[in-house]
């Protein structure tokens, strides 16, 4: 009987000895690939070559024209919006985004006498109340981040909290991985 016993708990201890070796060397690997964080330097000096690229290039002369500095003057008159993360009116324009637009399912809303696009990431639970929009509502819109593309002539809202007739129609539910 003593000898089955042993037969049994020998491998059961050899196996927990691999599992908490493997963990050890995992652990280490992990720690090593975290990569160090670009000094000032090294990121002006990365931003100088990228736009001597094509893209970079590209992305200078659009900063520069009509319609970059239309976008950038937009993103200015919500940033205070923005980084406060307080209510802003809207009335939605239209209902379909720009042609040839890659940003999922978003409207067109008018705020403050500019154009923008607000795009959401909506489940499946939260895209009935949000195609009930109609143009012309009135929508109390918050965001923490606005961003622009010199594809888009409109600055560009992620929506993450969506108020029509003081009920709430899309709040973003926060991703579960943490990001």
């Amino acid at each position: 009987m003593k000898k089955i016993i042993y037969a049994l708990i020998l491998p059961l201890v050899v196996v927990s000895g691999l599992v908490f070796a493997n963990r050890e060397i995992n652990d280490e690997t992990s720690r090593k690939a975290a990569p160090k964080p670009l000094t000032a330097a090294e990121r002006e000096a990365g931003m100088k070559k990228w736009k001597a690229t094509p893209e970079g290039i590209k992305y200078t002369k659009w900063v520069a024209s009509p319609a970059g500095k239309k976008v950038f003057a937009g993103i200015a008159k919500i940033r205070k919006n923005i980084n406060d993360y307080t209510n802003m009116e809207a009335v939605v324009t239209s209902l379909s985004l720009p042609p040839g637009s890659r940003l999922g399912f978003g409207v067109m809303a008018r705020i403050n006498g500019d154009d923008y696009i607000v795009k959401f990431e909506p489940e499946k639970s939260q895209l009935e109340q949000l195609q009930s929009l109609k143009v012309n509502d009135k929508i109390i819109i918050r965001s923490h981040n606005v961003s622009h593309a010199p594809k888009y002539s409109y600055p560009i809202i992620s929506g993450e909290y969506v108020e029509r007739d003081s009920k709430v129609i899309f709040k973003r539910v926060p991703r579960k991985d943490g990001c």
